[in-house]
């Protein structure tokens, strides 16, 4: 065992394929911590599909604030920016910095982040950005590419064996599928 490691997850399905790989090698804590997450009832059922893969996984499982005030000051000005750009990496950025903050304090051997299994992230800007944190935090970051040998399609199989709940938009109001009833909300 390398030690413990302390990984973001921003949902059950995309944590199913790290749990299953990095335990291997780690004791892993899973970290929710997601204020992007709109609406709030959104969030709580990721949550509560986050709590239960912990407990079907045997994962130790924790989760931050839900501080979505603070995700929208930090992301002011970039509402209309397309998915994939500077809001995104806005969002990304606070999320990790969140992590490697309690990894610092708590002092974890390292964090990590399961954002890399998504076909539609980059993994290289995101571990660069997990990197930079990690120096400015003093600790260490785990660099993954969680896509990588199948991963995602992994994390299907898996959210299909757990019978996980699989959200359809990243989580962000402004990430929404055009046309949907929730979509109509954050328009008002």
């Amino acid at each position: 065992m390398k030690g413990r490691l302390l990984i973001h997850v921003c949902c059950a399905p995309d944590a199913t394929v790290a749990f299953e790989r990095l335990s291997k090698d780690w004791r892993i804590v899973g970290y929710f911590f997601n204020p992007n997450i709109y609406p709030a009832e959104e969030y709580a059922k990721r949550l509560g599909e986050f709590q239960r893969l912990g407990c079907q996984m045997g994962i130790e499982v924790r989760s931050g604030e839900y501080c979505d005030q603070e995700w929208y000051n930090r992301i002011k000005g970039l509402e209309n920016e397309p998915e994939k750009g500077r809001r995104c990496d806005v969002c990304f950025q606070f999320r990790l910095e969140n992590t490697a903050q309690i990894a610092k304090t708590e002092g974890f051997d390292a964090f990590a982040t399961v954002l890399t299994v998504s076909p539609h992230k980059n993994a290289e800007k995101i571990n660069r950005m997990g990197q930079m944190l990690a120096d400015r935090y003093h600790t260490n970051y785990l660099e993954t590419d969680l896509k990588k040998q199948d991963g995602f399609k992994r994390s299907v199989e898996l959210s299909r064996q757990f019978g996980l709940y699989r959200q359809k938009y990243c989580g962000c109001k402004f990430s929404l599928p055009a046309g949907t009833l929730q979509d109509k909300i954050a328009s008002r």
